[in-house]
């Protein structure tokens, strides 16, 4: 198990087969596919591909979205960090997206935002990211917040699948300038 960071509360590390129960918990529960196009899985196997796909990232792309952990309790929580994302958005393609989704009984501690935090300044810092890109749908208030306290800029708002998201972004230039 590679640990990539360890923040007061979490651990975020590589996602596992054994996180598939925690991931079908979370990406079942239609409340939290609301802004994600309101598709969520119905089965552990729906789950289990999802988890092979973001292994298969691990080795195509270097990086995927990685489990988060809550230490105290151990428990999966969700998922966090980065997305080398190769297909056209926005006319943009070949970038790394940041990005967190949580089980929803861990919404409201600040859990998404500390993760948000720490794979910013791991993507700047380590991973010497030139820059770092955050999507939401416009209505999704909490992860507009999310991408806006981490310093991420908005550049413009576009339409994916007949739905209004905004784009943000920050180069590493702009984070070392505002000191994020």
């Amino acid at each position: 198990m590679k640990i990539h960071i360890e923040t007061d509360r979490l651990l975020m590390r590589d996602l596992m087969d054994e996180d598939v129960h925690g991931l079908f918990a979370m990406d079942s529960d239609a409340e939290v596919h609301k802004y994600l196009g309101n598709k969520p899985i119905a089965s552990i196997a729906e789950a289990q591909k999802y988890i092979d796909l973001i292994k298969q990232q691990y080795v195509e792309n270097g990086i995927g979205r990685w489990a988060v952990v809550e230490k105290e309790s151990g428990n999966f929580i969700g998922w966090s960090g980065f997305k080398y994302n190769t297909e056209v958005l926005n006319g943009r393609t070949n970038y790394y997206d940041i990005g967190y989704r949580l089980i929803k009984k861990y919404w409201g501690k600040g859990y998404a935002t500390e993760t948000a935090v720490a794979s910013l300044h791991h993507g700047f810092a380590a991973l010497n990211y030139d820059e770092i890109v955050g999507i939401a749908d416009v209505a999704n208030t909490a992860s507009n917040i999310i991408l806006k306290k981490i310093g991420l800029i908005k550049r413009n708002e576009f339409i994916d699948d007949k739905t209004l998201l905004n784009f943000y972004s920050l180069s590493k230039a702009e984070w070392l300038d505002g000191d994020t």
